[in-house]
């Protein structure tokens, strides 16, 4: 008989920020469970109007799962035990020996079984099998199992020790818990978890419930009964959804939009068992505070949800979701604005307070901010920036492909600015808002720069030196902003591959998977003609002598570090990682020129002559890589014996001017498609043609040849990679 299960866990208040993680990780172990010792039907229908076998409840005092057509036995199943060789089992008159006896006990079997041993064939010689048929296992037993695997399995932040009722008995979990419910069907299963032992009873909101305790009826009726008679949305996605409902409604009446935040909303979410949101407002002076630390103090320190306007500026309404429901809330909302006044005070003296100095007179102050008790001080970082900005803006001044500035904002002006960026781009470190508010560091420099009236473009720069900050973030706004802002990530890097600080696992405390990706987005999506092997070169350059280790090492390894995570990013874009790999093998001009050219090799490898070609690449490769000393380069015509090479030099000297004009275009689809004429002749060449010939002269000349051929072929990206 099979039907429906319903275990909860009633708990004092779970840590919000991890609600969500523990609710579902609690259900998919209990089910994974279940489902291994075949208590749960096979063709269960699951959750209705859902494909799943099993739903999870998680609010602020409960985990609970419900788990559809769980049996109350597993079938029983047919074994066969492989027990011993003949030999080894029975002695000369066929009597079972001690071993055989003994193997048996420990399967639950007495010396009557020996008679119902099957003999079989195993390898070279015979065994004895026991075959018989398991009881399966009753759903008391396999619940307890399986409740005891889950609540290990937990992934608990921080275990709190408590005591039991006798006073004696310390239970380690994550909260105290205080209420256990198991429910097939209508039936209460007889378990048992942190000394508790499961019923029926659970206990609803604690001010609303129309009832101090309820009693559930069944698996089925759970989360009816909890939101009807206990007041309590207990699916934690329900409530989110209904709060996102609420939000939506309440500033659609003020004509708004609240702030997105899925952070927020579910930390929210794991706050309030009936959520009712309410509109709040503050005093309008505080808005001269900048948006962005009004907006935060709001959210961090107080869960609320800030209203925008049309043009996305804060507006002095807010939102709260509230656990109650009073018929009056004027007292709720009066007391919310109330609670939020002092911290929006806070904030305005901080940012009158930090405005009173400039960002200038706190350079001094950077060399007593430790960075790190390897690499110096704040100051010192700031330097190091600012030398690698300028190595960054030399390069690009001389960069083979044009980087233009803007009209009015030359190399010399642009290092300038860098140069001033840099050195002031730390300074918000040392300001109060920065300090009550570490998330906001870059964006208070921008604004205390924009209060100064620096010069245009480095206060943005400042405010945009961080950025991307994270997956999907914007890029600098301007080209001083780009510069600082490799130079930063640079000077990062560096420094922490140089003093041997390297990410290992899953553990990287400094970002600095984050700071390399950083960079390639830069440099691809802004398409910046710079070498990533030049820019470290420079950025290590900055560093005195002996405050890093081993700098020829370290830097192979941060190479090695970004060029994995380029590969990474281009296999994101969509592309397959034979195209990732022939694209980034040829490193050589920058590395905006990526997109272009894996949409090259992808148009390439979508031709008929590819794979012929890609082969014939390989095997060129293979055959240069073989060449002892130095490779001939140069090709006589009057040592081209055979038609297959004749044809093939001919057919090289018609199609390379073609592709190698296309490549300087950046019309790298159009010079790799104009390779495909080379298929017949490199075909006909490997078929006639014997390279390694005798004659050194012959030899030379054929393997010069090659060389060429390879040359013209591998320009866009290394077309072997697309052999298979």
């Amino acid at each position: 008989m099979s039907a429906n299960l319903l275990v909860e866990l009633f708990v004092e208040e779970l840590p919000p920020k991890a609600l969500k993680k523990l609710g579902e990780a609690f259900g998919e172990a209990l089910y994974a469970s279940l489902a291994a010792q075949d208590l749960v039907e096979p063709d269960n229908d699951g959750v209705p109007g859902t494909e799943l076998p099993w739903l999870p409840f998680a609010s602020p005092r409960r985990l609970a799962v419900w788990v559809g057509d769980v049996r109350a036995e597993a079938p029983a199943k047919a074994q066969r035990h492989k027990l011993m060789p003949v030999a080894v089992a029975l002695d000369a008159a066929g009597a079972a020996t001690p071993a055989l006896l003994k193997k048996l006990a420990a399967l639950g079997e007495g010396p009557d079984a020996v008679s119902r041993l099957q003999r079989a064939p195993d390898g070279k010689a015979e065994a004895l099998f026991l075959e018989r048929v398991a009881p399966g296992v009753a759903l008391a037993e396999g619940l307890q199992i399986a409740l005891d695997q889950a609540l290990a399995k937990l992934p608990i932040p921080k275990v709190m020790t408590y005591q039991l009722a006798d006073g004696w008995t310390d239970v380690k979990f994550v909260r105290p818990a205080h209420g256990l419910i198991a429910l097939h069907g209508a039936q209460v299963v007889p378990v048992q978890a942190l000394g508790l032992k499961a019923d029926r009873v659970t206990t609803g909101h604690r001010f609303e419930a129309a009832v101090a305790q309820l009693s559930i009826t069944d698996a089925d009726s759970y989360a009816t009964q909890l939101r009807e008679q206990g007041a309590v949305i207990a699916s934690f996605a329900e409530r989110r959804a209904e709060i996102s409902r609420q939000l939506k409604g309440a500033a659609d009446a003020l004509s708004l939009t609240p702030i997105e935040d899925d952070a927020l909303l579910d930390e929210v979410t794991a706050l309030v068992e009936r959520p009712n949101v309410l509109t709040c407002a503050f005093e309008p002076e505080f808005l001269a505070v900048p948006q962005e630390c009004l907006i935060l103090t709001m959210k961090a320190n107080q869960k609320y949800f800030p209203l925008l306007d049309k043009d996305g500026k804060l507006t002095r309404h807010f939102l709260v979701v509230s656990n109650i429901a009073p018929a009056d809330a004027s007292a709720v909302t009066g007391g919310n604005e109330r609670v939020v006044r002092p911290r929006l005070a806070d904030a305005k003296f901080f940012y009158d307070q930090d405005r009173k100095k400039k960002l200038a007179d706190r350079i001094p102050g950077l060399a007593k901010v430790v960075y790190h008790g390897k690499l110096g001080s704040q100051g010192e970082r700031a330097e190091r920036v600012r030398g690698i900005g300028h190595a960054i803006v030399q390069q690009l001044s001389m960069a083979t492909l044009p980087y233009t500035v803007e009209a009015d904002d030359e190399f010399k002006v642009l290092d300038s600015k860098v140069k001033e960026a840099a050195q002031l781009a730390k300074c918000d470190l040392l300001t109060d808002m920065v300090g009550e508010f570490p998330e906001l560091q870059g964006i208070m420099g921008g604004y205390y720069a924009r209060h100064e009236g620096l010069r245009d473009g480095v206060a943005i720069a400042i405010e945009d030196h961080y950025k991307p900050r994270f997956a999907g973030d914007a890029l600098p706004r301007n080209h001083t902003g780009t510069v600082v802002a490799l130079a930063d990530k640079l000077e990062t890097l560096t420094g922490l591959f140089g003093i041997g600080q390297l990410p290992t696992g899953d553990k990287d405390p400094f970002a600095l998977r984050r700071h390399a990706l950083g960079i390639i987005r830069i440099l691809v999506e802004k398409n910046l003609p710079l070498s990533l092997p030049d820019m470290v070169d420079a950025a290590f350059g900055t560093f005195p002598e002996g405050m890093l280790t081993d700098v020829p090492k370290a830097r192979e390894a941060l190479l090695h570090f970004v060029y994995e995570r380029l590969v990474g990013y281009l296999r994101d874009l969509g592309y397959s990682a034979q195209e990732v790999e022939a694209a980034t093998a040829v490193r050589t001009g920058g590395w905006g020129s990526m997109p272009k050219r894996l949409a090259a090799v992808r148009a390439f490898n979508g031709l008929p002559e590819a794979a012929s070609l890609a082969a014939a690449n390989k095997r060129v490769g293979n055959i240069l890589k073989k060449v002892e000393g130095e490779l001939p380069t140069e090709v006589k015509d009057e040592l081209l014996q055979e038609a297959a090479e004749r044809a093939l030099a001919t057919a090289i000297a018609q199609v390379q001017p073609t592709a190698d004009s296309l490549f300087e275009q950046h019309d790298y689809t159009g010079s790799l498609k104009a390779l495909a004429a080379l298929k017949g002749p490199v075909d006909a060449f490997f078929d006639d043609v014997m390279v390694n010939a005798e004659d050194p002269a012959l030899r030379a000349n054929r393997l010069a040849l090659l060389g060429r051929l390879h040359a013209a072929m591998n320009r866009v990206a290394d077309l072997s990679k697309l052999a298979t």
